[in-house]
């Protein structure tokens, strides 16, 4: 015969509340299973002779809630298959689809263990808070599980239902988490035993005393009121989308509504480059930003195409997220990485993948392939290398790289000697460019961060040179070569010996 269980609701606390069929499955079960014994229902009827056995204990032994969960099933499964066919009744509060992890795990696991499942609802916490509270969930509405309280859900706009504050500890984690979007004044409702009578506590507080209230438990639940007050939502993706969808429109900013993807074509790589600087500067305040105004660049490009019915910033966002988790295998699926080098292996992979899904055959594209037009030259020549030098095409040592800056530097030396054209000694020194990229990668550096290092360097000195004059009464214009050399090399030595005391 089928293994049984049956899932009874035994509602929000009230025993007025539990229903005739209810009460009589519970009344008729041979044998009774119920999570927790810490319900008003439990106690009343238990007070009427009608007895559990309870899962109390398994919260004591068990180091999370899932690992509990976990164990209640197993169980609940393996008494069922004992019973020779007849149902186990399992009682949880509540109602047995509303919040109740233990009946989701049953859902998930009985059909492949052969056990028969069987759910009679009962009345749900939400029903007393619908009325206990005073607001249509039609409105908006949300319910949160306070052990799992992301920010990213918390919707300002919605009435928000928290349950499964059991202590003050969870309380304090939920405020946390709601003050990264609610002011800490914001008006909150904190809900005990609601609809239990003589039990029943609503009390509503400012949010940051969400956990000096007592009494929190099993029936505790923490209600925030929705609002249309938009400064809520100034932490969220949605509102920065609707900011740039207002400010395309037509009754938005007249310079934003005139812009194209060329016009702000610079504006983009300005932004990158501002981004960079503050990178280079260790500015985590100045970073913040102006990786904004970057990301308000991305913002106005994706506007633009949708509004042609092209795509959306979230289409943007959903290749990405896609991307990433194909391109991380070691991460998100089955394979393995020990350390970087074996997770850029995975990632290259997963590109040559992506181009043959698109119909392309990797093999058969330039080694060259995929390195943007339009770089800076420096940083282009380097990648350009990297890839000529994975297929083989590079110098045995370091021997070779030298041997051609020496020839593409007597080259440019003759061309400048002879008076050749001025566009041949530009190709020249083009060539010499190129080589010292070639140095540079040899040694392990990126040239276009090195040579940005030279010019802040240089900046540095030549400041220093302009502050001397200027307490001389001089400008460098009304200084000579001799006199800013030898401010120069004070400034070399200042650098020293700064970098010396530092290493004590």
């Amino acid at each position: 015969m089928t293994a049984q269980i049956t899932v009874v609701g035994l509602g929000s606390g009230d025993p007025d509340r539990l229903t005739l069929g209810s009460l009589k499955l519970l009344q008729a079960a041979g044998k009774r299973m119920v999570r927790t014994k810490d319900h008003p229902v439990v106690s009343w009827l238990e007070e009427t002779g009608v007895t559990f056995t309870s899962f109390d204990e398994v919260y004591e032994t068990m180091a999370d809630f899932p690992s509990v969960y976990r164990e209640i099933a197993d169980r609940l499964i393996q008494s069922a298959k004992s019973e020779g066919g007849r149902s186990v009744l399992y009682a949880v509060p509540g109602h047995p689809m509303v919040a109740e992890a233990t009946v989701k795990l049953l859902r998930e696991r009985c059909p492949a263990e052969d056990v028969e499942l069987r759910i009679t609802g009962g009345e749900s916490f939400l029903d007393e808070a619908f009325v206990r509270l005073g607001f249509d969930p039609i409105e908006g509405f949300q319910l949160l599980d306070a052990s799992d309280l992301a920010v990213i859900r918390i919707d300002p706009r919605r009435h928000t239902l928290i349950g499964q504050v059991y202590d003050g500890f969870t309380a304090s984690e939920v405020k946390l988490g709601l003050m990264e979007v609610y002011p800490d004044d914001y008006p909150v409702v904190v809900g005990h035993a609601l609809g239990v009578e003589g039990s029943e506590r609503v009390l509503r507080v400012p949010l940051y005393e969400l956990d000096r209230i007592e009494g929190y438990g099993n029936l505790s639940l923490v209600y925030v009121p929705a609002s249309d007050d938009d400064r809520l939502r100034i932490r969220s993706f949605e509102r920065l989308h609707e900011i740039v969808s207002i400010l395309r429109s037509p009754e938005g900013c007249p310079w934003d509504r005139e812009q194209t993807h060329q016009s702000i074509r610079k504006n983009l790589i300005e932004e990158t480059y501002e981004v960079l600087e503050t990178i280079d500067e260790d500015d985590p305040d100045h970073m913040r930003e102006e990786l904004g105004d970057l990301l308000l660049q991305i913002m106005l490009h994706s506007q633009m195409e949708e509004e042609t019915g092209m795509f959306t910033a979230y289409d943007v966002i959903q290749e990405l997220n896609e991307k990433l988790l194909f391109r991380h295998p070691h991460v998100f699926g089955d394979l393995n990485a020990q350390d970087a080098e074996a997770a850029l292996q995975n990632w290259e992979a997963m590109k040559a993948e992506e181009k043959r899904r698109k119909g392309l055959e990797p093999e058969n594209l330039s080694a060259l392939n995929g390195v943007p037009r339009d770089l800076p030259a420096l940083m282009k020549a380097y990648k350009l290398q990297k890839k000529a030098a994975k297929v083989g095409f590079d110098w045995d040592s370091m021997d070779g790289v030298w041997a051609k800056i020496e020839e593409e530097l007597a080259e440019l030396r003759a061309s400048v000697a002879e008076g050749q054209p001025a566009e041949d000694q530009a190709l020249e020194l083009g060539d010499v460019l190129f080589s010292l990229v070639n140095a540079a990668r040899f040694i392990g550096a990126d040239p276009e961060e090195a040579l940005s290092r030279t010019i802040a360097k240089f900046v540095r000195r030549f400041n220093y040179v302009e502050e001397r004059l200027r307490e001389a009464g001089k400008t460098p214009g009304e200084s000579n070569l001799a006199e800013m050399d030898a401010l120069w090399d004070e400034a070399k030595a200042a650098e020293r010996a700064e970098e010396s005391s530092k290493f004590g």
